[in-house]
């Protein structure tokens, strides 16, 4: 395995799994969860033993983890401590991007005031509300919730650090159980914002995603690659040089202790170790990339990780059935199936 590589295996706790879920959460800052099975799936193969899905629920529940629209619009399981500090780092380039959505469907800052404080008012007496309900409470204010419109109130609310996505609760169906809408206010936010939270913010990417460089920081982060360059200049030691070159990559200097590890890993849709980079192909070969994605549709697939490298495709739903091998030099089919299985009792359990 090539160096970067196997430091970046390192820094996504893949090589170096965390004692718990709720420190693999705050080493990554923040993890893809447009699937939330999958979010949590992430954080649970980046974790000594690999807990249960019950057990990560059981994080959500206790507070502790929530999941909003953190960056580039875009869904990730975060610490609850976390989360107003990160929206102060990215909440206005956000908010900029979705102006023309919400123009179209006709949610001006009018509208969302009024949504805002019908969900406060909702919120205060049941502390916990199913999508499906505070929709309803926002179409009985006279604030319309059809279509994609209630999606877009309930995004554009979480952006501005009104409400997010928290304990889980089951379906009066009985077919599982889905999260429900807290107030932001009401997380148990007791650590400390950090003085300057865009150093903070592009600090603790590198920390979970190094070595990387500054245009996959700008990636990830949704800020412009100014921006990025400019906090990296202010970290003040607490960002290394990894590789130097025309294009610079940096790491974390305090790497996490390493820790036995499988080599073989099934990772989810959207998984940061694949997604959150501007250049894929350190860990995955150019051939390969359209075939993973992300697609026309925005769709990331599930990847299987050999020796650093993606080397094979899985769909979660069909489990040992829906593997693809891509490379038989780094991944055998029996690596696949022990992998993919590993899924399968997370899930299961």
């Amino acid at each position: 395995m090539d160096r970067p590589l196997g430091r970046r295996l390192t820094s996504h706790r893949l090589g170096a799994p965390a004692r718990d879920a709720i420190t693999a959460a705050e080493h990554m800052l923040a993890v893809q969860a447009q699937d939330f099975v999958g979010g949590r799936w992430a954080l649970a193969v980046r974790t000594q033993g690999e807990p249960t899905l019950a057990a990560l629920d059981g994080l959500f529940d206790a507070g502790l983890l929530i999941r909003s629209w953190t960056m580039r619009g875009t869904l990730h399981i975060v610490p609850a401590a976390d989360l107003r500090w990160i929206l102060r780092a990215t909440g206005d380039r956000q908010l900029a991007r979705a102006t023309p959505v919400l123009r179209r469907e006709g949610v001006d800052e009018t509208v969302l005031e009024q949504a805002g404080v019908a969900a406060r008012k909702a919120l205060a007496d049941a502390r916990r509300m199913t999508r499906a309900d505070l929709f309803a409470v926002w179409d009985a204010a006279g604030i319309p919730t059809t279509g994609q419109r209630g999606y877009h109130l309930l995004s554009a609310l979480a952006v501005r650090g009104v409400l997010c996505l928290g304990p889980l609760q089951d379906r009066p169906s009985g077919a599982g159980r889905e999260q429900t809408v807290v107030l932001v206010e009401d997380l148990d936010t007791a650590s400390a914002d950090p003085a300057d939270p865009v150093v903070e913010l592009v600090v603790r990417y590198l920390r979970g995603h190094g070595p990387a460089t500054a245009r996959d920081a700008a990636w990830w982060t949704g800020l412009s690659l100014t921006v990025v360059r400019e906090a990296i200049g202010r970290a003040e030691g607490r960002v290394a040089v990894w590789r130097d070159g025309a294009d610079p990559l940096y790491i974390d200097p305090d790497p996490p202790p390493s820790a036995p590890s499988p080599r073989v890993f099934a990772l989810p849709p959207f998984d940061e170790y694949y997604l959150s980079y501007d250049d894929r192909s350190i860990a995955c070969a150019t051939a390969h990339l359209d075939r993973v994605g992300p697609s026309k549709n925005g769709m990331v697939r599930a990847v299987i990780v050999a020796g650093g490298r993606v080397a094979g495709l899985w769909v979660p739903a069909r489990g040992a059935k829906g593997i693809e091998l891509l490379d038989a030099d780094l991944l055998t089919a029996a690596e696949a199936r022990a992998a993919v299985d590993r899924f399968t009792a997370f899930r299961a359990a």
